[in-house]
């Protein structure tokens, strides 16, 4: 039996973390208070919560506390049993894992240093371009809409990130990585990701995204400068 207690989500509004939890939310019908954090300034509820790492995404569920976007994914999986988000079949299950760790750990790295200001932007550039290739080979293995078949599932809401807020990288670092021509598979999945209605009413503005973007971009700048002056 579903709970009904009651759900919170602590979040950033530029946070790519933050918004697959809302997806997920939103996918399984769920209704959910949205708590915006100052990550400047964080408040007195999130370091209650999150004492350790004090960051974001954080799911409230009654009593219990959940951390970690990919494991929040999870529980709400379990918890919510409508609309599966996780793939039934136990490989496909630990595949959607793997390719959710690899865009993670491998390619939102790359992607997102190769669209700083930095020495060794060119390394990171083609380590992402790399990266992006081996998932427009499991896009295209597929044939389908999505990762998980005609609709969304697990594996897209982790890498929906690249549908809205590489192409802002891109354009804060002067970049490109999803050459459409290149990779067609990715570039035709991140429009049918970002124009469903799940995700197409839960996206943060894309002006001040470019903005803030823009203010990180420079900030790590300075401080790898100061960190050569050293």
């Amino acid at each position: 039996m579903e709970s009904k207690e009651a759900v919170k989500l602590l979040g950033f509004w530029v946070s790519p973390f933050s918004f697959r939890v809302e997806w997920a939310l939103r996918l399984k019908g769920v209704e959910y208070e949205y708590i915006e954090e100052d990550i400047l300034n964080k408040s007195p509820l999130l370091l209650e919560v999150n004492p350790v790492n004090k960051k974001v995404p954080v799911l409230i569920h009654g009593d219990k506390v959940i951390l970690e976007s990919f494991i929040i994914l999870e529980y709400i999986d379990e918890t919510w049993k409508q609309f599966p988000i996780m793939p039934q079949d136990p490989y496909d299950r630990a595949m959607a894992r793997f390719w959710a760790k690899f865009a993670e750990e491998k390619f939102r790295k790359s992607a997102s240093r190769a669209c700083t200001e930095g020495e060794d932007k060119e390394a990171y550039l083609k380590e992402a371009v790399e990266c992006l290739e081996k998932i427009e080979q499991e896009l295209i293995k597929g044939k389908s809409k999505f990762f998980g078949g005609e609709t969304i599932g697990y594996l897209d809401i982790a890498i929906g990130w690249i549908s809205y807020w590489l192409p802002v990288w891109e354009e804060v670092g002067f970049t490109t990585i999803v050459d459409p021509i290149r990779f067609p598979a990715t570039a035709g999945w991140a429009e049918n990701f970002r124009n469903d209605p799940v995700v197409k009413d839960k996206l943060p503005p894309r002006d001040k995204m470019v903005v803030y973007y823009q203010w990180q971009s420079k900030k790590i700048g300075a401080q790898r400068t100061s960190a050569r002056k050293g």
